[in-house]
């Protein structure tokens, strides 16, 4: 009987989610569970502001941590060259470009910044403008929890995919 050399490997993801040096980790627990949901690999860069143990970080992904892939990668280099994703998009509230008004294709990342103080200008320069991406918001407003902006970015990208993988209903 032949064996599948695939079957030991998470299938793959229609994005990967990429999380610049997060600091809390109940958002990132939170982000475990909203990838496990919507098919999406995690991905995210040192340093972390938390160990991979943290009870926090399991009490928010519950018991999803089995029905994702989450990887750690030293640097974004490192993850830009071990993952070779299609493009790379940055969430930022510097965009020029509404999240709504870019067009998702299958193997995109998204990048997003740690909660304090969001991807640093270097980084955003190395992505370019146009793939600066940034979620509307009132106009004295500063900026939505991490978890829920993946969770938006990642369902409008989805969509666009309509829904590639979901249960049908």
């Amino acid at each position: 009987m032949e064996t599948d050399p695939c079957a030991d490997q998470p299938p793959l993801s229609m994005f990967h989610i990429v999380l610049y040096e997060p600091e809390i980790p109940a958002n990132t627990g939170n982000i475990i569970r909203l990838c496990a949901n919507a098919g999406a690999s995690l991905h995210l860069l040192k340093p972390l502001g938390f160990a991979m143990d943290d009870k926090k970080l399991r009490r928010a992904g519950l018991d999803y941590h089995e029905w994702v892939t989450v990887q750690t990668h030293d640097s974004l280099a490192d993850f830009l060259a071990a993952v070779k994703p299609a493009r790379l998009f940055a969430l930022t509230t510097k965009g020029r470009q509404r999240v709504c008004d870019a067009a998702f294709q299958a193997g995109d990342a998204l990048l997003f910044g740690p909660e304090t103080r969001g991807l640093p200008p270097e980084v955003l320069a190395a992505c370019g403008e146009p793939q600066c991406l940034y979620l509307p918001m009132q106009a004295e407003s500063r900026s939505l929890n991490l978890s829920n902006t993946v969770a938006i970015v990642l369902y409008e990208a989805w969509r666009q995919m309509n829904f590639a993988g979901a249960l049908v209903k």
